[in-house]
């Protein structure tokens, strides 16, 4: 093996020098770099909540003066980080100018900034302050950063003969294969190349580099990174937090995932093309099935002459090939008309007789006709429920099943039976026992809250906006 250790100027002494003033130097980052664990997408900086303000604002100002822009970070939930470290890039510029100057950051380290501009030129000018990462996101990058050299390879050629052999090179080699060193004699510098059997370390001839695909982040931590800082695509498996979203123009907009870019009810029909669609539940998912042909012109329902409003709902659309079925859930059903027994079954067994598929939809929506019955009875029967919906996976894992929370209701005078603390505490029972479930979740509890419903069958615009939000997640 090719190396040079000894030198004069690399004793032992003067590496352990070079060592301390690395460990000093990396102690100094590590006091600037935030060291914050990333718990979850919403308790990271949110550009959309932060506020920036003119702390001395004027009319008019003169070259040379300086402006200072305050910045106050908030997270996706609207709360303010008690903490420093977001990646900030801030400029004015005067683009009919062509003139543009860098702002000074200070960081006070508990989620307030200012931005310090010096006026250099005459005339009007923007402000920019960029949120690059978040204090979480440059977090996890430096201690990434620091984790190895998997990040880049390097490929090395040697020449036998007249012939080049590759071989890998790098810093740092996972290998147990005899190695050729190359050292500066006179810093240390150490780089390193997997010997070729038969070749003299002396026949390295050419290198290059490529990016290794090799990531010491997790998928989560990916998401820090991403073109809407971490807002993705409404998707099954997302676990909303509380609260989850707000309305707008009577619109509800996630805040942990993105509707924003397009309003899935404009593409309705296209979505459900080819879907078999199941609401099981009461008759706050029954609002679903009597609401969408509203929108959905080609979908008929088919007259089954049963009994009641609580008869089985079907709906077709033979142009577009789509079915939707609403049917109660099994006891308890509490209601002072009589409604038939003959076609009763609990949601589990309904589960149990579909055979799945990718084209299969499942939404449950259960809660406010447990009410009045101990705890118990609606624990048992969620948990049942999520057992058959584990059982469907293992199937047909490509089914798409959709949990609905219960709605708020009336200020109902008869509160020991129907009161929404009753309701608030299965609500949060459900959120609890399908933690971890690969499944959609519709938080009709926050849209009803949020938009003041005190009905138990909120008004069409809230109906609208859940099945946007259920469209969103299958399409």
């Amino acid at each position: 093996m090719f190396s040079a250790w000894q030198h004069a100027e690399t004793s032992t002494t003067s590496r352990s020098i070079d060592e301390m003033q690395i460990d000093e130097l990396m102690t100094l980052v590590n006091r600037t770099v935030p060291n914050v664990d990333f718990v979850y997408l919403n308790l990271t900086t949110s550009v959309k909540n932060s506020t920036a303000t003119i702390m001395d604002y004027k009319s008019t100002y003169c070259i040379g003066d300086t402006i200072t822009v305050r910045v106050e970070m908030y997270n996706y939930l609207g709360e303010r980080k008690t903490y420093g470290g977001d990646f900030l890039r801030a400029r004015i510029f005067s683009p009919n100018l062509g003139a543009g100057a860098s702002g000074d950051i200070k960081d006070f380290n508990n989620g307030t900034y200012n931005v310090y501009f010096t006026l250099f030129w005459e005339g009007e000018m923007k402000i920019s302050i960029y949120l690059m990462h978040p204090s979480e996101g440059v977090s996890v990058l430096w201690r990434s950063r620091n984790h190895g050299y998997k990040y880049i390879i390097y490929n090395g050629k040697f020449l036998n003969q007249s012939q080049e052999v590759p071989t890998e090179c790098g810093f740092s080699l996972d290998t147990k294969k005899e190695e050729c060193e190359y050292v500066d004699k006179r810093y240390g510098e150490s780089f390193y190349c997997i010997k070729p059997p038969g070749v003299a370390c002396e026949a390295f001839i050419l290198l290059q580099s490529r990016n290794r695909p090799y990531t010491y982040l997790s998928n989560d931590q990916k998401t820090l990174f991403t073109s809407k800082k971490a807002l993705t695509k409404c998707q099954i498996g997302m676990s909303p937090p509380f609260p989850s979203g707000y309305f707008l123009k009577n619109q509800w907009f996630p805040i942990y995932c993105d509707l924003s870019t397009y309003d899935p009810f404009n593409h309705i029909q296209s979505c459900l093309a080819q879907k078999m669609i199941y609401l099981m539940g009461d008759s706050t998912i029954r609002q679903w099935i009597e609401y969408i042909p509203k929108v959905i012109k080609t979908l008929k329902f088919f007259n089954n002459h049963g009994h009641g409003w609580h008869r089985t709902y079907l709906a077709y659309d033979l142009t577009n090939n789509i079915q939707i079925q609403w049917k109660k859930h099994g006891h308890p059903f509490v209601t002072q008309s009589l409604f038939g027994v003959k076609d009763h079954a609990y949601i589990t067994n309904e589960i149990d007789q579909l055979g799945g598929g990718a084209n299969t939809i499942v939404v449950i929506g259960v809660g406010q006709h447990f009410r009045p019955f101990p705890f118990k009875l609606f624990m048992r029967r969620v948990l049942n429920i999520r057992k058959a919906i584990e059982k469907l996976f293992l199937r047909s894992p490509d089914t798409k099943v959709i949990i609905k929370s219960e709605n708020t209701r009336e200020l109902n005078p008869d509160v020991e039976r129907f009161s929404d603390f009753h309701g608030y505490i299965q609500y949060l029972l459900v959120k609890e026992i399908f933690r971890g479930l690969n499944v959609g979740v519709i938080d009709a509890w926050d849209m009803t809250t949020a938009y003041g419903s005190y009905h138990v069958h909120p008004p069409e615009i809230v109906i609208k906006n859940q099945i946007n939000l259920f469209l969103s997640l299958i399409c």
